[in-house]
């Protein structure tokens, strides 16, 4: 049992009389409990539902074996309502996640349909939460933060009991699903097919066929032009085309048609000649137009404020979507959050490092090396020579599927727990970029998701594919094999963001492609300090529109363009045209994630800075498996309570800066 208090409010009623008599009747021993518990439940509890005073006298428990098996029902009976809750959507997501086909116009409404809308409320109305609430501590974020000795029982029981925090309506958390899964169907379906993107000078840049997600796509399409020798031409086009995307200026026409020719430079659309558009083009296209599209993108971030808004009074401790990100869901302050990327953006290795850029690439340094990676072995391969190799090992998902045990025994796990998880991961072929979808009971299993095109996998499919099964092994081992399923996962998504980074680092040695050797290994750490500089300031970017939000609640979709604009302009020309130029520009705001994940973005670079610690930790054996099998079982437990054990020291971004000031010293 936890001996914490929580001083709570008392709400509206009276609770002493009530927290009296059942001192009387249980002892004097029990009235820590007694008023921790009245009052957690008092603060929930409603007119109709009932007397509390009876519920109390009939439910509080004092048996230690009662309370321990009463928590062991509640632990074993949630796996199985959350497991199959989760598989229900996942069965109804289906036809909007997976490339199955056209869609039928039911589809999107069953991916916004949400089983799991009315559990909570469900589980109040049968009384069950106000059980949870009665007999066990509700925990502050301060005091998880501080414990240093909690079992592991504890531990569980502090999640079991968080999990009854909050009371928000069916109606409203079934608003949140709607509004998430809409904004991801929007995403998942915003492609652009390349050949019909021209050049500032009128030029088709791409091969036929290529078509790209915004913004995964483009942005790896970018990265991959490094190796290309006319590269550059081809970059400055994809940052053309994000900034359009971002200012809502790219015409309706051009999104997903191939029908169209687009030049982005002068915003021009004209029909394309029937020899070049591809055979597989959408059924239906819009006439050549260059009338924008309309606020879309913005009128699907403000319907996700919207519906997170609707949850804010029935969390009093977390009373803004952005409060539940960090108090709730990363369980780290944001100021907290904040410092960290704040000491990576304003670090005085990052001229350092642009330096090094530069010598690479023989110029001038511009917003196209915002997302440089020449420093890895990848970036001198051609993207079609990696495609090719790519798509001979994987013509399709379950080629994939087929080769996890070799890959994981690549990556040290030996063939007995290769087998074990690949036995536990199901590969799916994504309809957009990709995902990692996680089992929520033992006997369902993870789905690897990534996109698989016609003629077979290409490198940009594999490589997120790498990422996804870093996922899906912390999913199993963290499902599987933890001793209290109540702590399944991780403490936030930031680690399970880490160890996916950690597998996607190893993505051309898994093809055959060379190991590391010292010099690969400093160029390494320059490469993971430049991309988490660059994420920092795309995630300062999605804090502050969703702040803007709060603050401005009656602005328009286009209100809410302009700001999320002039917020990436602002944060770019303090922390990126210092070193890359290109003042102004809103280059800043294009992450999807902006879109379709509220308030994510801050775990990319709370990811890298603690894949950072993970691999730090892994080299000391030389073994990835063995360690992130360790790592992952310890569970969801709080952020430094899981580092401190994964590595022996808190989150920090001291142990990238010193590899960094390190690297740029040999």
């Amino acid at each position: 049992m936890l001996l914490l208090t929580l001083v709570l409010a008392a709400g509206p009623m009276n609770t002493k009389p009530i927290e009296d008599e059942l001192v009387k009747k249980f002892g004097e021993a029990q009235r820590v409990r007694v008023e921790r518990g009245v009052r957690q439940v008092a603060a929930l509890w409603r007119k109709d539902d009932g007397d509390l005073a009876a519920f109390a006298k009939d439910n509080f428990l004092v048996e230690p074996k009662e309370l321990d098996d009463t928590f062991a029902r509640f632990e074993a009976n949630f796996e199985q309502l959350d497991g199959h809750l989760l598989e229900i959507g996942r069965e109804l997501q289906k036809p909007t996640a997976l490339d199955l086909g056209p869609l039928l116009k039911v589809d999107p409404y069953f991916a916004e349909f949400d089983p799991s809308a009315h559990l909570i409320e469900d589980l109040f109305n049968t009384k069950l939460g106000f059980v949870v609430l009665l007999n066990y501590p509700l925990t502050t974020l301060e005091q998880r933060l501080a414990a240093k000795d909690w079992s592991r029982a504890q531990w569980a029981q502090a999640r079991l009991a968080g999990r009854f925090a909050r009371r928000v309506p069916a109606e409203v958390q079934q608003q949140i699903t709607s509004a998430q899964a809409a904004a991801d169907l929007y995403i998942a379906e915003y492609n652009l097919w390349m050949h019909h993107v021209l050049s500032e000078k009128g030029e088709r840049l791409f091969p036929r066929g290529k078509r790209l997600i915004s913004h995964w796509n483009l942005r790896d399409e970018l990265k991959a032009n490094y190796a290309d020798q006319g590269g550059l031409e081809k970059q400055r086009t994809l940052i053309k085309v994000m900034e359009r995307i971002v200012t809502q200026s790219i015409p309706a026409a051009v999104i997903n048609n191939p029908t169209v020719d687009w030049n982005p430079f002068a915003n021009t659309v004209v029909a394309a000649a029937a020899g070049t558009i591809e055979d597989d083009a959408p059924k239906k296209v819009l006439p050549p137009s260059t009338k924008p599209e309309p606020e879309v993108r913005y009128k699907k971030l403000q319907a996700n404020w919207a519906s997170q808004k609707k949850a804010d009074p029935f969390s009093p401790t977390a009373p803004t979507a952005i409060d539940r990100a960090f108090s709730l869901g990363a369980e780290m302050p944001e100021a907290r959050v904040k410092e960290l990327l704040e000491s990576v953006l304003e670090s005085p290795l990052v001229p350092q490092v642009a330096a090094q850029i530069e010598k690479k690439t023989g110029r001038k340094l511009e917003p196209t090396d915002l997302w440089f990676n020449g420093f890895l072995p990848r970036g001198a391969i051609a993207e079609p020579e990696l495609d090719a190799k790519v798509r001979a090992k994987y013509p399709s998902a379950q080629a994939f599927a087929k080769d996890i045990p070799r890959i994981l025994q690549g990556l040290g796990f030996p063939a007995d727990r290769a087998k074990y998880l690949s036995e536990r991961i199901l590969v799916d072929p994504s309809r957009g970029a990709g995902h990692a979808l996680q089992a929520a009971r033992r006997g369902d299993f993870p789905h690897l998701r990534t996109r698989v095109e016609k003629e077979g996998m290409n490198y940009k499919g594999y490589n997120i594919a790498v990422h996804e099964l870093g996922h899906n092994v912390e999913q199993v081992f963290s499902l599987y094999d933890i001793d209290h399923t109540l702590l399944a996962g991780v403490p936030n998504t930031a680690f399970t963001e880490a160890i996916a980074f950690v597998f996607q680092a190893k993505d051309l040695e898994l093809l055959g492609l060379g190991k590391p050797d010292a010099e690969s290994e400093r160029l390494r750490v320059l490469n993971d300090f430049w991309m988490t500089w660059e994420i920092a300031g795309v995630a300062l970017v999605d804090i502050e529109v969703w702040h803007w939000m709060y603050d401005h609640p009656k602005a328009t979709p286009a209100q809410l363009r302009d700001a999320t604009v002039e917020i990436s302009k602002r944060t770019w020309n303090k922390y990126y045209a210092p070193v890359l130029g290109g003042k102004d520009t809103p280059l800043l705001g294009i992450y999807s994630h902006m879109i379709s994940y509220p308030m994510y973005l801050f775990n990319y670079p709370l990811g890298h800075l603690i894949a950072f610690q993970i691999e730090e930790q892994v080299k000391k054996t030389g073994k990835i498996g063995p360690e992130i099998e360790r790592m992952a079982k310890f569970g969801a437990v709080t952020p430094d309570a899981w580092m401190v054990n994964a590595s022996g020291e808190p989150v920090s971004s001291g142990p990238l800066l010193r590899a960094t000031e390190a690297a740029l010293k040999k």
